[in-house]
């Protein structure tokens, strides 16, 4: 008898390693600061992205919660590293008003036009004048 692994071409993924990144994905998107610290500290990458270039910092920006985007933040994520589609996370907070995750991205070094668009040109698409004059003020 083999096992699955065995049978797994050599630069196959770890079935193990790809549970794992989606428990973290799962984390980040439901604002599980905790787990994603503990995991970043011991090794994890803090830039782990998914198959559509999201990183951990991306969802949790994107579903609000401006804590665990802090920790992120703090353990080395890069607040200006954008996605497939160019996007940046500071861009996706733009698009969903969160203001203390807005907040958190700028206090770790943010920039308001990187990305495409950028969150200044986001703000600017949906009317968001206080943000555009608040990006445009640093």
């Amino acid at each position: 008898m083999t096992d699955a692994a065995s049978q797994q071409p050599a630069d196959a993924p770890d079935t193990e390693v790809i549970e794992l990144a989606g428990k973290l994905f799962d984390a980040a998107r439901a604002g599980d600061t905790e787990t994603l610290a503990a995991y970043v500290d011991a090794g994890a990458p803090a830039n782990l992205t998914n198959d559509r270039g999201d990183t951990l910092l991306m969802l949790a920006a994107y579903h609000g919660h401006a804590a665990a985007v802090t920790a992120l933040v703090a353990r080395g994520a890069d607040p200006n590293r954008a996605n497939d589609r160019g996007q940046t996370p500071l861009a996706g907070a733009v698009f969903k008003g969160a203001e203390d995750v807005l907040t958190a991205l700028l206090e770790g070094g943010a920039d308001p036009t990187a990305g495409t668009p950028s969150a200044v040109d986001t703000a600017r698409m949906f009317g968001k004048e206080e943000l555009v004059a608040r990006f445009e003020g640093r």
